[in-house]
């Protein structure tokens, strides 16, 4: 199942006791099958903008509206289980194992055994974990990442319309958040799922969203676009004070790997003569070879030298390889590349497929471009970072995604 629309429809909650309202009279309408960011200063009530919508907290007034139901007319737990959720660590059960985590809702829903058993399965490879590996451990034996991509496969699980998550990412480091998100843009690609997700980092919010939504304080939505155009044309002094310095880096940062070209590189399997190896990259001038499993999952990247050492090539997994998915930016690709020892990545697509090489040139010759074109813009008085046909199309078409009421659409931006 792909995405459904949202409409959340002048909504207000309200809190006994408390004199101002935490979300006051918004009206949103998120657009079936996008990724939409809330992000803005802490209590601003994005929180509880996103659990109104699955009625974790339930409205004060308003309509939310899901794929034409009103979900205030909806017995709670049957709407929650069209709806997945995923919060900081995954969430998951302690006592219960990988595999019973994310049976949860179907089990509810009187899934067979069997139905249940492959769709365990057809999850954790979704979400690059090994179910032979991992579905019968539990949460504490995973590490903080693992369990995040349990989390989400477990939201999942039932094959919702739309996806809830709420600081996904928060609780983890930062190669393990990036490697995160990556991996969410690659199951987006596959699903098309509507992805509502509240962050504090902006810049998280530029990478994953198709459309961020800023708040200010009571929900009050300052700005509602896309993070070209939020970039390029902030609503207000809020907005620009909330993007902080850099916006023109970040700009130049929109640019993802898919979109530059990459090289190819010398492939070779376990089991494989390193002597052949040798002579494959002898033959196309190369220094390294990728070695890949049986999926095409890199597993080692294997210089020169180290061939040299070997009769033939370990099937052993490398857990320092530099590894950047293909929809990542290029700011994400560069800081990967800098630890590594060879000055490039190794690009992977949907389920950690290897795509090939990337290195520094390749990134700085697209910032260059990039640049180039930001100058060119700057100069015809266009938006930076937005291209004249994405322009015209957003104008023409009265900026799919935005609320009735014109919040961030292109003429209320330049008001």
């Amino acid at each position: 199942m792909t995405g459904a629309s949202i409409l959340l429809d002048t909504v207000t909650k309200r809190y006994p006791g408390q004199g101002k309202p935490a979300v006051n009279g918004l009206t949103l309408e998120i657009p079936a099958g996008k990724i939409v960011m809330f992000v803005g200063p802490s209590g601003c009530g994005k929180t509880t903008t996103l659990k109104m919508i699955n009625r974790l907290i339930e409205p004060t007034e308003g309509r939310i509206v899901l794929d034409g139901d009103d979900v205030t007319r909806i017995d709670g737990d049957a709407l929650r289980r069209r709806i997945g959720y995923v919060i900081q660590a995954g969430g998951l059960f302690p006592h219960m194992s990988v595999a019973a985590n994310i049976a949860l809702v179907p089990k509810m829903l009187g899934w067979s055994k069997e139905r249940i058993a492959a769709r365990v399965d057809e999850l954790l490879e979704l979400v690059s974990l090994d179910p032979e590996r991992y579905r019968d451990r539990f949460p504490r034996e995973l590490s903080g990442g693992q369990q995040q991509r349990v989390g989400v496969a477990r939201a999942l699980a039932a094959d919702p319309p739309v996806l809830l998550m709420d600081e996904p990412f928060g609780a983890v480091d930062p190669i393990t958040r990036q490697r995160l998100q990556d991996e969410l843009l690659n199951i987006q690609s596959e699903l098309q799922k509507t992805i509502v997700c509240v962050t504090h980092d902006f810049d998280e919010a530029v990478k994953l969203g198709d459309w961020i939504a800023i708040f200010n304080e009571g929900a009050q939505l300052v700005q509602y676009d896309t993070p070209e155009r939020i970039l390029a044309e902030p609503a207000n002094e809020f907005v620009e004070n909330f993007i902080g310095s850099g916006a023109g880096l970040k700009q130049l940062t929109l640019t993802r790997v898919d979109e530059v070209e990459v090289a190819d590189a010398v492939v070779a399997r376990p089991g494989d003569l390193a002597t052949e190896v040798l002579s494959r990259m002898d033959a196309v001038g190369h220094n390294h070879s990728v070695i890949v499993d049986a999926r095409n999952r890199p597993l080692q990247w294997l210089s020169r030298r180290q061939l040299s050492r070997l009769e033939r090539v370990g099937a052993a997994r490398d857990p320092r390889l530099p590894v950047v998915g293909n929809r990542a930016t290029l700011n994400d690709a560069l800081d990967t590349m800098l630890v590594s020892s060879v000055g490039a990545a190794l690009v992977t697509g949907p389920r950690d497929t290897f795509r090939g090489v990337i290195d520094v040139d390749t990134v700085m010759d697209a910032i260059g471009r990039a640049h180039r074109h930001a100058r060119t813009a700057h100069a015809q008085g266009r938006p930076v970072g937005v291209n004249t046909g994405t322009l015209e199309a957003v104008q023409a078409s009265g900026a799919p995604g935005v609320p009735a009421a014109g919040l961030a659409g292109p003429e209320r931006t330049r008001e």
